[in-house]
């Protein structure tokens, strides 16, 4: 959710029971503006929350002149003090994958380690040790709520004829009826693999601001919640795949964002639950 609207925001995810205190939000409120200046920054948008066994990660995300591209995540302990988060690469992900276990410690520099025992050749074994630090297993984590679900209201962003995915300044947000369907909302990742459309279908579409994946095509089906939260005023898009993950919409207006405050884990029983 944009800084600029941290506390209007947060009290329309609030109905989850997860938020912020005061202390946290009046740091947040400043050290998110200096934190766009040293980086320089287009904005800068409050990611969440990932608790931790003896502290919580505080996820920032700065974005660039594209959107889409230009992000890079920061974290922070206190709220004031940020630091840069490594980029997901394809060997960090296997690594935390085969590593990383568990809830989050909630330092830094712990170590997770993890220990098999490989075959060479006829009769010959060799123990194989695999180490991670939990920063990255904390940049990964980020990578993948990012990629799977990460939300926008259509229209919300449009691609402009050098590629580029920009803010759509003339978004007015969803009627009350649009927003009660999750075909109104989009995937704010690299699209997977579109689902093919027949020809009177995709007569009805933009190419401009139908470029992402639509959340009504996940799969298991069921994976997310929709209600009208606030007196029928606000929509709220709450993730079962990763429990904690808070989308929120005000109808007729361009408000929108979203907040994720976990612990970090995969619901991986969502499949056998549904």
């Amino acid at each position: 959710m944009d800084s600029q609207s941290l506390y209007f925001s947060l009290e329309l995810v609030a109905g989850s029971g997860d938020t912020l205190n005061v202390e946290q939000r009046a740091a947040l409120q400043t050290s998110l503006v200096i934190l766009q200046k040293n980086y320089k920054f287009q904005r800068v948008l409050l990611w969440g929350k990932v608790l931790g066994l003896k502290a919580d990660y505080f996820i920032a995300q700065g974005r660039g002149e594209d959107e889409m591209k230009d992000r890079k995540n920061l974290y922070s302990l206190n709220c004031v003090d940020w630091f840069l988060l490594p980029p997901a690469t394809g060997p960090l992900i296997d690594q935390v994958s085969s590593a990383a276990k568990g809830r989050f410690t909630g330092d830094p520099s712990h170590v997770y380690e993890n220990r098999e025992m490989r075959r060479r050749g006829e009769g010959d074994e060799e123990e194989e040790v695999t180490k991670v630090n939990e920063e990255i297993r904390l940049a990964v984590t980020v990578h993948h709520i990012r990629e799977e679900v990460s939300v926008v209201p259509r229209g919300a962003f449009v691609k402009n004829p050098h590629g580029l995915v920009q803010i759509n300044r003339s978004f007015g947000g969803l009627s009350h009826s649009e927003a009660g369907k999750l075909d109104s909302f989009l995937h704010f990742s690299e699209p997977k693999k579109l689902k093919k459309k027949s020809i009177l279908e995709t007569s009805q579409l933009n190419p401009a601001i139908d470029f992402l994946n639509v959340l009504s095509d996940d799969i298991p089906k069921g994976s997310w919640s929709l209600q009208f939260e606030c007196g029928s005023k606000v929509c709220v898009l709450r993730s079962l795949l990763w429990l904690g993950l808070t989308f929120y919409h005000v109808p007729m207006t361009p408000q929108h964002g979203y907040i994720y405050i976990g612990d970090g884990a995969k619901n991986l029983d969502l499949a056998f639950m549904l």
